[in-house]
């Protein structure tokens, strides 16, 4: 099983996609309970909503499934947000809070570090290499990570999430001409609402690259999913509402991708 995929450009500019996996190593599916195989927390149609909207940009894209292993949390097992209801490592619940595991079939301590090293450990080495590629050529490189999730979850956060939610870790991720350029983007486009470091301030893949001192920049960007497809079964990719968003998408990828330090 090939456990990720590479699409090499020669701009500053990375998209990571940490969450559209669909695939599971043998013997997992089986041990997932009924509400676990819908695999309902996927960042759905993430990839497809990207594809094709700016031309040489790095893409780095797990195929492994979040409940496998999820590439964006912290490999120590740390959260990302302390005192808030979360998923883990390796999530034992939805983002309903509900079991996703048959009884007596969850992964122990032993189990999740090998699924470390098989899964999150290879996504993140490969992303590294490609990060450190194109700063190499540039002298810095720009991570922008692509997520979705969905606009109510009431176990996550109260009421209805903005379009855009824009994760930069309070600026600490990100030159502040980066995090106000995307931030520009995102407030210009009519009828959709943005947030900056709200909810969702950005994960650990976010954190944990974003060293502008160093010449690398991150950003995060959790879309409401309600802006491109049906948030329930079969979680079908809507062809108009995406067709609205993917301008808006592009002229934020543009502008990273034109984006040189001062």
């Amino acid at each position: 099983m090939s456990v990720f995929e590479v699409k090499r450009g020669d701009s500053p500019l990375v998209l990571g996609l940490p969450h559209t996996g669909t695939d599971l190593p043998d013997g997992i599916r089986e041990r997932l309970n009924d509400r676990g195989r819908e695999l309902a927390d996927t960042d759905w149609h993430i990839h497809r909503l990207y594809a094709g909207l700016v031309g040489d940009v790095t893409t780095v894209r797990t195929r492994i499934h979040r409940y496998v292993i999820d590439a964006n949390r912290d490999p120590s097992g740390e959260s990302l947000y302390p005192g808030q209801n979360a998923t883990t490592l390796c999530p034992l619940t939805d983002f309903d809070g509900r079991p996703i595991w048959r009884e007596g079939h969850a992964p122990d301590a032993a189990e999740i570090a090998r699924r470390r090293d098989a899964f999150h450990a290879p996504y993140h080495a490969a992303l590294a290499a490609e990060l450190d590629r194109v700063r190499a050529r540039h002298g810095f490189a720009i991570l922008y990570d692509c997520h979705s999730i969905r606009s109510r979850i009431p176990f996550l956060f109260p009421g209805t999430l903005p379009d855009f939610n824009i994760g930069t870790d309070g600026g600490r991720t990100c030159a502040p001409g980066i995090e106000a350029a995307v931030l520009a983007r995102c407030e210009a486009a009519t009828g959709l609402t943005t947030v900056l470091n709200g909810r969702f301030r950005g994960g650990w893949t976010t954190r944990h690259y974003g060293r502008p001192a160093e010449g690398l920049h991150a950003v995060q960007m959790e879309l409401a999913q309600s802006t491109y497809m049906l948030e329930r079964a079969p979680w079908a990719y809507d062809d108009e509402s995406s067709g609205r968003l993917r301008p808006h998408l592009r002229a934020i990828l543009e502008t990273l991708r034109a984006w040189r330090p001062a």
